[in-house]
């Protein structure tokens, strides 16, 4: 970046855990964040999924140089070995992080980002580009402002734009005129809309943990609850991944998520419908008719609402007029596409990288966190704290740092499961085993077995 734009701030787009991370690196490096969130609270979206209990434990789930800031303040680190909500996550560490005089002053909430591109050229304009400061337009209580940057983390995440049900990446015929009876993947079936579904007939589309926990606790509800039905449709031809590895699995609580989900399918608890693809929803008075095909045949279930638990992908409308080298197929940084592929990998088995991997042809733009893994569902927390550590070296001219890149760390997600088991299984595997090292490529990672093949590749044909 031009010596010109060094008295601007960095935008950081996002007040989650990757963008508060991102600060705080910043802030070490000596460079100006301004962190920009459209919710009205540092991790607003985080919150949203609260009553959900993460696989990581917390010694994976905060970033160094936020403890940095934290610990002379007083505050108080949670148990290393627990595993926290998403609530726990914001009260006992995001909602701290961000009232502190450091962060607080560069944080402005109920300020959405609407747009970014260089100052005064399109992405068609070449000349003189490089030199020119990043502008970054926010609304916020109805007024426009543009704000001049040096560069931009864009750490928005992705929890807004989930993937249709539809087959093939396209909604379902009719899906956009009946949102009402989709529930979003995370609904709080036995807490805040334990309501809606009591008593209830409910279609779970998905094969991810997003859909287990849905899952399981829709099965606790049942028992609880006659009439409380369930269906589960996957367009795999067999659960077996997500089943997991069972008591081989080196994560308790995954595995006995795994293990669960199961002996209730199994059980014939969950009515479980495979090869499925979902073509239309239909209006049934106050349900929804679902049609479509399951293995080649005809298929059809009327329910009372549908919780779509089908991944999410990238909003990219706003960083339309940056210049982006993004992979065609998972949306994501070119560079990353490899490492990430969930057809190869599960977060356990992607490489710790960095700043070299995430750069684009617009020099000081970055996506970080879950949005640069684009459509691929395999990002871990703590490998968004290690890229935005190695932007920040980067964007303070500390090239050896920057390069500098590693992870270790357990095969383990940030949004995961809500089933731990009691006394000491509910710990992260690593607090009593030795982990296994598992080299890739030139870059060292720990990680640990599932006791299944990564990846989609997993899956029979």
């Amino acid at each position: 970046m031009s010596s010109t734009t060094d008295h601007l701030p960095v935008v950081v787009i996002g007040a989650g855990p990757v963008g508060l991370a991102a600060a705080a690196h910043l802030l070490e490096r000596g460079l100006e964040p301004l962190v920009v969130e459209q919710g009205d609270r540092a991790g607003a979206a985080v919150a949203a999924w609260g009553h959900v209990r993460l696989f990581s434990p917390w010694r994976y789930d905060v970033d160094a140089a936020a403890v940095r800031l934290l610990d002379p303040t007083g505050w108080r680190s949670p148990d290393p070995d627990s595993l926290p909500t998403g609530a726990e996550l914001v009260s006992e560490y995001l909602a701290p992080l961000a009232a502190l005089p450091q962060i607080a002053g560069r944080l402005r909430l109920g300020a959405e980002v609407t747009g970014v591109t260089r100052d005064g050229a399109d992405k068609t304009r070449s000349l003189g580009r490089d030199r020119q400061p990043y502008r970054v337009r926010i609304v916020a209580g109805g007024q426009v402002q543009d704000v001049l940057a040096r560069a931009v983390i864009d750490t928005s995440g992705t929890w807004d734009t989930t993937n249709p049900i539809g087959t093939g990446g396209l909604p379902a015929l009719g899906e956009g005129e009946h949102t009402a009876y989709l529930t979003g993947p995370l609904p709080d079936v036995l807490g805040r809309d334990r309501e809606r579904f009591a008593g209830t007939h409910t279609l779970v589309v998905g094969m991810g943990h997003s859909a287990a926990n849905t899952l399981l606790a829709l099965v606790e509800l049942a028992e609880a609850v006659p009439g409380t039905t369930i269906t589960w449709a996957i367009r795999g031809g067999s659960a077996r991944r997500l089943f997991g590895g069972g008591t081989d699995d080196e994560l308790p609580a995954r595995g006995l998520l795994g293990t669960r989900l199961k002996e209730a399918t199994e059980s014939g608890r969950i009515t479980l419908v495979k090869c499925a693809s979902i073509e239309q929803i239909t209006g049934e008075g106050q349900r929804v008719r679902v049609t479509g095909r399951a293995r080649e045949e005809a298929w059809e279930v009327t329910v009372d609402q549908i919780v779509n638990a089908t991944g999410f992908r990238p909003d990219l409308d706003i960083v339309r007029e940056v210049r982006l080298d993004l992979d065609s197929a998972m949306e994501c940084p070119a560079g990353l596409a490899e490492l990430i592929d969930p057809n190869y990998h599960s977060c356990g088995t992607v490489p710790a990288h960095g700043e070299q991997l995430l750069r684009h042809p617009d020099a000081g733009f970055y996506i970080a966190g879950m949005k640069s893994y684009g459509r691929a569902p395999t990002f871990l927390l703590a490998t968004g704290y290690e890229q935005v550590r190695s932007i920040a070296a980067a964007l303070a001219g500390d090239t050896a740092a920057a390069s500098a890149v590693e992870l270790n760390l357990p095969s383990t997600g940030v949004c995961s499961t809500d089933v731990a088991a009691d006394g000491e299984e509910t710990s992260c595997c690593g607090t009593s085993e030795t982990p296994q090292l598992l080299t890739i490529g030139a870059q060292p990672t720990t990680g640990f077995a599932t006791g299944l093949a990564h990846g989609r590749s997993a899956d029979p044909v």
